[in-house]
């Protein structure tokens, strides 16, 4: 379930902020958002997987956090990472 080496550049490529940027709030963010999806949809079909439903929080919890640092520190950032990542709806 983890994010091959693939996908984890192209969201870091598509994200970052500078050239040598894969540590910013807006990848980070992305990142977890990857992964909150995929186990998303493995939730939908293994419901009872506990362990799993456990790591979901906490990525969304983690994930929560950095959104609520950006906001602090710099709104626009925020408001284009939510729509581009289509987060709030």
């Amino acid at each position: 379930m983890a994010l091959t080496k693939e996908v984890k550049s192209n969201i870091v490529s598509e994200f970052k902020r500078s050239k040598n940027d894969t540590g910013s709030v807006e990848v980070q963010v992305a990142l977890l958002t990857e992964r909150i999806n995929k186990l998303t949809d493995h939730m939908k079909d293994h419901a009872h997987d506990f362990h799993t439903n456990r790591g979901l929080l906490k990525l969304v919890g983690k994930r929560k956090s950095l959104l609520d640092y950006l906001k602090r520190e710099d709104v626009q950032r925020y408001r284009d990472l939510i729509k581009k990542l289509n987060l709030r709806k």
